[in-house]
């Protein structure tokens, strides 16, 4: 590493090597070879095998990976095109077949379809780390999901949940990304073989006005690049309203796993849950007691700058005039990359912190015990109403001594004593015995928490993970620097 440098953080800390690969500049150049490849062997296929010969395809095959970065550099700096430097860096070590590299073709024949290449591959990259984290949130929903925690609107307390219950809201959530990525992975097409400005004029001399033969050479190149087809129509680009989509989507993850990490920094503060903290992991330079969920903090920061991306790809759609403009060239060789690496760190963090989260049912059940009371009162005026007593009178008696209880609580700071109150009013029917059973543990406020989890683990979640048969059973692990 040249420590001498800006070092782009995402690459040096946060993604993997497969994602980094796959962005690089030696995969999107042997991905311009074989672009050139693949329209090569469509046009030999299609009658110019005269022109197009084989020896020449198979030159240029040999050569794919053999790409001379100094020469293309050096060249690049002379002629100022980035294409038609890398098409003579390509010529060099296939002398043949130089004179019919990229014949016919614009500069976005290789850029575009390489983009749209890279960018399908990126997705399945993003959706085998998405499956991954809905699979760890089941098990811990599963796990946990009849352990009654108290709940929180407002973030004060309300009535009791459960953690499984709660963590199944996350999951929804990523099912939906889910949804929308693959529905997205559907739309996406090749360029194919359009011409320079959308228009296969090139190509429709090529094959002497042969419409249908440009019509198929369209279809072939997409075929052969691993794609179904091709976009119908394009200007010089493919519209980049697709890059828009694209963009939302991985924005949407990041927005998800950003709800999801900021909970469990607050539900950290309460003491009740937090992400996995190493044996020799430090918290604090200065406090030394403290377990700071830095990971978490670390999945905000990221999701944050994912979720501010598409602002960029909206700008470079809108300005796109009539069949293209090269404004659209700077921005999306830095944002494609760090929009996909941003998702990779993001799923990776996602996945790493719910391999380990560790719960607290005792800390869960004095939080529990401080509100409990509070959320009884009206079990316990109903029961006071069964025995014969006014309900407003009863209605009183309670909110004297909740408002009491409350002050005790928040400025003396005191456990709740509203029960030993209300077991001493002579207004209050009951034993302290009884009030006490009416407010129960939690699990009697839960409502439907675990059976709901139950539900939605067997019906929704566990038919979607069995469409995935390369998951695994147990949890899914990634190990990431703290």
């Amino acid at each position: 590493m040249n420590r001498n440098v800006y070092q782009e953080p995402l690459v040096s800390r946060y993604t993997s090597p497969e994602m980094q690969q796959l962005f690089s500049e030696q995969t999107r150049i042997e991905t311009w070879r074989r672009c050139w490849v693949a329209l090569a062997e469509a046009q030999h296929e299609l009658g110019l095998d005269d022109l197009v010969t084989s020896a020449m395809i198979d030159e240029m095959r040999q050569h794919v990976t053999n790409i001379d970065f100094d020469l293309a550099s050096r060249k690049e700096k002379e002629i100022r095109h980035d294409v038609m430097a890398h098409i003579f860096a390509f010529g060099q070590v296939c002398p043949n077949a130089e004179p019919i590299i990229h014949l016919g073709a614009t500069s976005q024949f290789v850029v575009c379809n390489t983009d749209l290449i890279l960018q399908k591959k990126g997705l399945a990259l993003i959706r085998n780390y998405l499956l991954r984290t809905i699979q760890n949130l089941a098990a811990f929903c599963r796990q946990h999901k009849g352990l009654a925690t108290l709940g929180y609107t407002h973030y004060q307390a309300a009535q009791p949940v459960t953690v499984g219950k709660r963590n199944t809201l996350y999951i929804q959530d990523l099912l939906m990304d889910l949804d929308y990525l693959e529905a997205l992975e559907n739309q996406i097409k090749a360029r194919g073989a359009k011409g320079t400005v959308g228009t296969q004029a090139t190509f429709l001399e090529l094959f002497k006005g042969d419409h249908d033969k440009v019509m198929a050479l369209d279809h072939l190149v997409a075929r052969k690049l691993g794609f179904k087809e091709s976009f119908p129509v394009t200007g010089q680009t493919y519209t980049r309203k697709l890059d828009i989509k694209i963009a939302e989507t991985l924005a949407g993850i990041g927005a998800s796993a950003h709800k999801f990490a900021v909970d469990l920094r607050l539900l950290s503060n309460l003491k009740v849950q937090e992400e996995p903290f190493a044996a020799q992991q430090v918290g604090s330079s200065a406090m030394a007691y403290k377990r700071n969920p830095m990971r978490s903090e670390r999945l905000t920061g990221l999701s944050r700058k994912l979720m501010g991306l598409p602002a960029d790809f909206y700008g470079t759609f809108a300005n796109q005039w009539l069949e293209r403009t090269l404004d659209d060239s700077a921005i999306r060789r830095m944002d494609i990359p760090q929009a996909f690496l941003l998702g990779d760190a993001v799923l990776r963090l996602f996945v790493n912190i719910t391999n380990g989260m560790v719960v607290y049912p005792k800390q869960i059940k004095r939080h529990l015990d401080m509100e409990l009371p509070f959320m009884a009162t009206e079990k316990i005026l109903m029961a006071c109403v069964e025995k014969g007593r006014s309900r407003q009178a009863i209605h009183e008696v309670i909110k004297r001594h909740s408002v009491a209880a409350g002050k005790v609580v928040k400025e003396e700071g005191q456990a709740n004593d509203l029960i030993d109150r209300l077991a001493s009013d002579l207004e209050i029917p009951f034993t302290y015995e009884e009030l006490v059973a009416m407010v129960g543990n939690g699990d009697d406020f839960a409502g439907r928490s675990e059976s709901q989890t139950e539900w939605f683990l067997r019906e929704i979640v566990e038919p979607r993970l069995a469409l995935y048969p390369e998951l695994q059973e147990k949890r899914a692990e990634v190990a990431i620097s703290v």
